[in-house]
């Protein structure tokens, strides 16, 4: 029990030291991504005090996050993951937040779940913000006509997120991010993933995607 708890207050204390350099005092969300990590390794850190969770596949948070849901219902639970639109149903069944609105045709199919459900998912917009090809994401120059479309389906706008190209520096990508978000009137900022989160949280995340640092390298 004792290695979760140390290594969620060391993440927990590395925010709060950037958020401090950064000089603000507005809440960051952690969200633990627990992908891959079976139910007894994600039950030490909920009781260590971690309430949200990150998961990318549709099936394999339904097969362990009921449960564990059920037994602590304080727990957030936030897709990350790229989404398909025949996902859509059960994705806001399971979920309390998405990650990954991307294109139209994935508005419309959560609008419809939505609606059918009667419940409401606050959706972060994925941004391409490295114009990508092989990354999902809305590419920069779609974005308002997008975020019109998020807005016109009665969807919750969380905000966007990003996930910056591999093995460069990110803070340039975090800070256009920003820029985006404060050009389109959006608040949320996803952005920042184990080895850059810091950097994020000294550009204005609200939320950043944390998993090797809680649970060790795959």
């Amino acid at each position: 029990m004792d290695q979760p708890a140390t290594l969620l207050a060391a993440v927990q204390d590395r925010i709060a030291k950037a958020a401090s350099l950064a000089r603000r005092d507005d809440p960051v969300t952690l969200i633990a991504i627990s992908k891959t990590h079976p139910a007894e390794a994600i039950a030490p850190l909920i009781a260590a005090g971690q309430r949200h969770f990150g998961e990318n596949r549709v099936q394999e948070a339904a097969a362990k996050w009921p449960a564990l849901k059920d037994a602590d219902p304080g727990i957030v639970l936030h897709h990350v993951g790229q989404l398909q639109s025949n996902k859509a149903a059960e994705a806001v069944a399971l979920y309390d937040a998405i990650h990954s609105l991307d294109r139209p045709s994935l508005v419309a199919a959560l609008a419809r779940a939505m609606d059918a459900a009667d419940k409401r998912v606050a959706c972060f917009v994925q941004v391409n913000i490295g114009a990508e090809a092989q990354k999902g994401g809305c590419a920069i120059a779609e974005l308002p006509a997008l975020l019109t479309e998020v807005r016109a389906a009665g969807i919750p706008l969380a905000g966007l997120m990003c996930v910056p190209p591999a093995d460069t520096e990110a803070a340039p990508y975090f800070a256009l991010l920003g820029k985006l978000a404060d050009d389109n009137g959006v608040s949320g900022l996803s952005m920042g993933m184990s080895d850059d989160f810091e950097t994020a949280v000294m550009l204005g995340a609200t939320h950043v995607r944390v998993g090797s640092a809680l649970f060790g390298a795959r």
